[in-house]
């Protein structure tokens, strides 16, 4: 049976996040496509983690600088090892080399750090974020990671174009891949809670992710205020996973801003609110909030950062907005008018249906894989960079790791 080893930088956690969403998606293509799975992760397992044995995956609790490791790795002996985030590349990436040479290596970028990053600074400081990511050391971090794997998964076309064009990665070496659906299906759109079923806004996002928290505090102080004044009655419910005491302090049911907390399930909450908020300001990748919106028929406001990716502006299951005045006005449209919002609601499955299939997606995977597996030599003859930088890095990370280790043996004695 043919073996892959993941190498998680947390546990996936598909109910708190977007990316232990996209994480089950993948370990659920190998599945699929017959591949004993080990997930292994330095990471602490929490109690919100995904049931990895029960979907059939092996898990594994692994170290950093651990000679154990290089034993596990030796013993498993993976025809493909799966990075999720370049960070865990950087890390444990030149083991794999050493030790199993033949692998192909996938990088699961889940977002581009570096991008999400120099957008945030770049907002902060009023500059244009390719000045700050060309100029950036996590920009050199990451795509020498991309440069090391044999193919790197992107989750978002935006992204592809900034690979190709800003730094030439040649498309050998990449492989458009976003979220990946079954269609919604006619009965499921026919049976959705309707317009006079749903209310109240909703904003959802685990509070680990700074875009969240900010634009929960845009929402806050800027755009709800605008909302109230001309929906006196209106709530928003505020959802998301691990909220800190300065989340938690924005609620107030006098004003109808209800921070909720971690939902118990995502999808129902989703589905019976009437329409989603997110206002963000920074980010990358695609914003799976909205994602699953538009999977509950739930139309939302948003701006061109958050639907970057996923759909147009004149496509969108709603609104995209960046000024506070013309993102409240919008948002106070799309919850009173029913013929508005049922456009968009229907667009929202049209916009799923179209982008994001998973039979055609997994086909393109499918064939990517087989192609490098039948010509990894050639492939990665063609990728020099890639080789020049694996040797550099793998020769630096050994000797540290080297280092660490003795120091931890003295510490020990």
């Amino acid at each position: 049976m043919k073996k892959l080893l993941v190498i998680g930088y947390v546990w996936p956690e598909p109910d708190s996040s977007a990316a232990g969403s996209r994480m089950i998606q993948l370990l659920e293509f190998f599945l699929a496509e017959n591949y004993q799975i080990t997930f292994a992760s330095t990471a602490h397992k929490t109690p919100f983690m995904a049931n990895l044995e029960e979907l059939g995956v092996l898990t594994e609790e692994i170290a950093v600088n651990d000679p154990d490791f290089d034993r596990f790795l030796y013993k498993l002996n993976p025809e493909v090892v799966l990075f999720d985030r370049f960070m865990i590349e950087e890390q444990f990436g030149w083991r794999v080399e050493k030790i199993c040479p033949d692998a192909i290596k996938i990088l699961d970028t889940e977002d581009l750090h570096f991008l999400r990053n120099a957008r945030m600074e770049a907002q902060k400081w009023q500059l244009s974020a390719k000045t700050v990511y060309m100029d950036s050391e996590l920009t050199k971090r990451e795509i020498a990671a991309i440069y090391r794997s044999d193919l790197s998964l992107i989750i978002s076309e935006v992204e592809m174009q900034i690979l190709q064009s800003d730094f030439g990665i040649s498309e050998n070496i990449l492989l458009y891949l976003p979220f990946m659906f079954n269609p919604v299906s006619e009965e499921y759109i026919q049976f959705s809670p309707s317009f006079k079923e749903r209310k109240n806004f909703i904003s959802i996002g685990t509070f680990k992710h700074k875009p969240n928290w900010n634009a929960v505090l845009r929402l806050k102080q800027e755009i709800w205020p605008l909302i109230r004044q001309e929906l006196p009655e209106a709530e928003i419910h505020i959802y998301g996973s691990y909220p800190t005491k300065k989340v938690l302090d924005l609620h107030n049911p006098e004003t109808g801003f209800l921070v909720k907390g971690r939902a118990g399930s995502a999808s129902e909450v989703m589905k019976n609110a009437k329409v989603l908020l997110a206002p963000l300001q920074f980010g990358a990748g695609l914003k799976g909030k909205f994602i699953d919106a538009m999977r509950c028929g739930t139309p939302s406001v948003t701006t061109r950062i958050g639907a970057e990716g996923i759909s147009e502006k004149n496509n969108w299951s709603g609104f995209i907005e960046d000024k506070n005045e013309a993102f409240a006005e919008k948002a106070v449209v799309l919850y009173t008018d029913r013929e508005i919002w049922e456009k968009a609601h229907h667009a929202g499955f049209s916009i799923i249906n179209s982008r994001f299939s998973k039979e055609f997606f997994e086909q393109i995977f499918r064939r990517k894989l087989q192609k490098i597996k039948r010509s990894l030599i050639s492939h990665r003859k063609s990728n020099f960079t890639g080789s020049m930088l694996r040797h550099h890095l793998h020769r630096s990370t050994y000797f540290m790791s080297k280092y660490i280790q003795e120091k931890n043996k003295k510490t020990a004695d």
